[in-house]
């Protein structure tokens, strides 16, 4: 061969390449939505092509540059073909792994690797772990072994000539070809090229899982203006005014603010405020909500008939941490991290800074780690006094990797709750729960499935069972007379549909218990995360200054509700059955709810109606980003212009 140094490229490259191919067309045949035509599926090849060779010229550049550039003595010596002959030989397992780990990640978000994969690798501890009790790790490695092993035998049959000399000029030129065609590649490849078709999942099927990882590393802390489009200020901050107009708010006079006096008349004694934050307890569990078949919650079926279920509630995002700023800071989820993980958060606004502002006790109880994103540190920060965290719990019921399990943190809450009642003190809490998380397991003897199952469904009747078990013992306490409870998805189960922001998956119960001069009943006004904490502290009776997002869903408006969604690099604005999604690169795209299926299809941007809702949706999300940028997300603080 005239460039016998790069064979051990010549065979990757091309074992990637096509690996990725196949992978492409296993995750069309399990995955793949309503048939989008034959063009449209070569085109996704296609597409999908260019990615991988995109990835395939920056993954390989490396070895290229070794093979290149080392000296003929060097080369030659037996420790370097020992070592060349080595890492061809791990090679092929651990590629056919990483495929294998790209299609589990795939089934569960219907993404290609993005900020989770990303977000994940931060915190090993808890994700390498959860990967081992999740899925069966050795026998998915000894399989790849296996094949790498046969292809590595395959390769030998080949007596294909590794080490007869190259010569200097000629592995310069290769260099300087491959350098060339991978700027190329490069410089004509880009994740807005995946935006073929209207299906969502489609486009992640056309793309490529490190091309997508790395492009999702590079942009944490994008510049929102930069990459997303912007209106004049002073129309941002007017349209975001009166976004936020409701009876009883009295806007500041200046107006590059949001902060408004929200006025009320104080009760007799405080109300005692908790918010139960369920993890991944999506809409699509319960019965109440509409659920197909038997209903996976019970006890919060019945708990519903109680108190004020809103039936038409949005998530934010699909992560923990956007569940947190949504709820406890009211705040739009801006497409990088959420501000709980980003390091301007050391002052911002939340309901329990608002609370701890009135003489309220504030504690925080989570089942995992504080580390975990951030968490500890964020809730510290902002207006919680205590967090307690699974290093707390000396002796738990039962725990996997993510923290303990449900009952015992309720069980604790409960006891939490009563001490500070007895303190003559009234008091506001946040309860994360852990439970309904991969592995799926849970203590033996609470529901009548085997916990050894591994079912995301069991463990969602664990979650509902341990909820009802925390209310039957609350209701026996001298605290629960005087308390607000809420029950609240963090964000739903998995995203799954077409769209750029599948809205149907975001969809989550927001339940209020106990709520005061509230008769039960179903409101099917449209809400989302942003609205809980305002509608909450109405409900507590006591005026404040507020600079939050949210409003009080329990007030009449002549504004048309709306809510707001991020996924990936996407943020969306939902209102009056549209959907308006701001992309990177200073895209926008409008969907509309189809009657007749109920699914959102690509609509028209050019009515009046569609260009103030993308105008809206652009006010939003530039005032947020110019409110915490400018370290101005907070009561009194003014904002400074960009």
């Amino acid at each position: 061969m005239r460039y016998n140094r790069f064979t051990a490229v010549f065979l990757a490259a091309p074992f990637y390449l096509t690996g990725c191919a196949v992978l492409r067309c296993l995750l069309w045949l399990r995955f793949g939505e309503a048939h989008p035509g034959l063009g449209v599926l070569a085109c996704a090849a296609l597409v999908g092509l260019r990615m991988d060779l995109a990835a395939a010229a920056w993954m390989f550049l490396p070895p290229v540059l070794w093979l290149a550039l080392l000296p003929e003595r060097i080369f030659s010596s037996k420790p370097h073909r020992m070592l060349l002959t080595g890492a061809l030989t791990l090679y092929f397992p651990v590629q056919l792994f990483l495929f294998k780990t790209n299609y589990e990640f795939f089934a569960e978000f219907n993404s290609r690797f993005n900020t989770v994969a990303v977000d994940y690798l931060i915190y090993p501890h808890e994700v390498f772990i959860n990967i081992w009790d999740s899925y069966p790790i050795v026998k998915v490695t000894l399989a790849c072994l296996l094949a790498g092993a046969l292809a590595a035998v395959g390769v030998r049959r080949l007596r294909l000539d590794l080490w007869s000399p190259t010569p200097f000029r000629r592995r310069l030129a290769f260099l300087a070809a491959y350098v060339l065609c991978g700027a190329v590649l490069t410089q004509t490849v880009a994740i807005k090229d995946i935006r073929l078709s209207p299906q969502r999942v489609l486009n992640e099927i056309a793309s490529n899982d490190d091309y997508s990882f790395v492009y999702a590393a590079l942009t944490r802390d994008l510049d929102y203006s930069a990459f997303y489009r912007t209106l004049p200020n002073d129309e941002a901050f007017r349209r975001a005014r009166g976004l936020l107009a409701q009876p009883g708010a009295v806007f500041e006079a200046r107006a590059d603010s949001i902060e408004r006096s929200i006025r009320a008349a104080p009760p007799p004694r405080p109300r005692n405020v908790v918010i139960l934050l369920v993890e991944s307890f999506g809409s699509e569990f319960w019965g109440s909500l509409g659920r197909r078949g038997a209903s996976l919650t019970p006890e919060m079926d019945a708990l519903s008939r109680e108190g004020l279920l809103f039936t038409n509630c949005y998530a934010t995002g699909n992560r923990t941490v956007r569940g947190m700023e949504g709820v406890l800071s009211s705040f739009p989820p801006l497409p990088s991290d959420a501000i709980v993980k980003r390091h301007l958060s050391d002052d911002v606004a939340t309901v329990a800074r608002t609370l701890v502002e009135k003489g309220y006790s504030t504690l925080f109880l989570y089942g995992g780690r504080g580390l975990f994103d951030g968490m500890r540190s964020f809730a510290m920060r902002n207006g919680y006094e205590r967090f307690i965290e699974e290093k707390d719990f000396p002796r738990p019921t039962f725990a996997t990797i993510w923290g303990v399990c449900d009952e015992d943190i309720y069980h604790w809450a409960i006891d939490e709750f009563g001490r500070l009642y007895a303190e003559d003190r009234p008091f506001f809490a946040t309860v994360l729960s852990v439970s309904n998380h991969k592995p799926y397991t849970y203590p033996t003897g609470r529901i009548p499935e085997d916990p050894a199952a591994h079912s995301r469904e069991n463990a969602v009747k664990y979650t509902d069972w341990a909820l009802g078990d925390f209310f039957r013992l609350a209701k026996k306490q001298p605290f629960y007379k005087d308390t607000i409870f809420a029950v609240v998805a963090d964000h739903g189960a998995r995203v799954y549909g077409s769209q750029s922001i599948p809205i149907g998956s975001y969809r989550i119960p927001l339940l209020i218990v106990n709520a005061p001069r509230q008769s039960p009943r179903r409101i099917g006004v449209l809400a989302g995360q942003l609205d809980i904490g305002p509608t909450l502290l109405g409900l507590s009776g006591l005026p404040y200054q507020s600079v939050f997002f949210g409003r009080d869903l329990l007030k009449t408006t002549r504004a048309a509700p709306w809510a707001v969604m991020n996924h990936n690099r996407d943020v969306g604005f939902y209102r009056n059955n549209r959907l308006v999604v701001l992309g990177l690169n200073k895209s926008a795209e409008h969907y509309k709810i189809n009657p007749a299926t109920g699914e959102l299809d690509r609509g028209e941007a050019s009515t009046k109606e569609a260009r103030e809702a993308e105008r809206d949706a652009i006010a939003i999300f530039q005032v947020a980003d110019q409110l915490y940028t400018s370290q101005s997300f907070r009561v009194g603080a003014r904002a400074k212009r960009p």
